[in-house]
């Protein structure tokens, strides 16, 4: 089954400082933080913020190249979590004709944004988050997680959703 889920944050791991991208169900009840590399999270951030770039960035491309062809994206959906590993799929639409595309859940959010499509997660991948977590150590995984649960409104900071 699948969670819907918004981008509520983006923010930098205290621990690895790495960006973080923390979806939120649309119910406000789980949270999940998905580990992504700084050029992903800056189209994210310049998507979030409205910049508008000189040229297309890799995201914008892939977004006018599916306008281009008449593809429509319907969702993108957080797939499954494998040796701490996200994966994603695009759903799009062209004909009438439903496929999807294999992706990185970073740049699925990134182009999400920019189509402005719903956001979803398998209920497994939450499960297993929870149950595994982004760390190989489970105390750093815990006071990470314990961090991000006990975040406010404020706390998010200046990319919060």
């Amino acid at each position: 089954m699948e969670v819907e889920m918004k981008i509520r944050s983006l923010m930098m791991d205290p621990v690895t400082n790495m960006p973080i991208v923390v979806l939120k169900d649309i119910q406000g009840n789980a949270i999940l933080p998905i580990w992504v590399g700084i050029y992903e999270a800056n189209a994210i951030a310049l998507e979030i913020e409205k910049v508008q770039t000189p040229r297309p960035m890799t995201h914008d491309l892939l977004r006018n190249v599916l306008m281009g062809f008449d593809v429509r994206v319907q969702k993108v959906v957080v797939t499954d979590l494998k040796d701490d590993t996200f994966y994603a799929l695009i759903w799009v639409e062209h004909e009438g004709q439903v496929m999807t595309i294999d992706s990185r859940p970073s740049d699925a959010l990134a182009l999400a944004l920019r189509v402005d499509c719903p956001i979803f997660v398998e209920e497994q991948v939450l499960k297993s988050s929870k149950a595994s977590g982004a760390f190989a150590e489970k105390n750093t995984n815990e006071q990470l997680r314990n961090w991000l649960e006990g975040l406010s409104d404020e706390d998010l900071g200046r990319y919060k959703m």
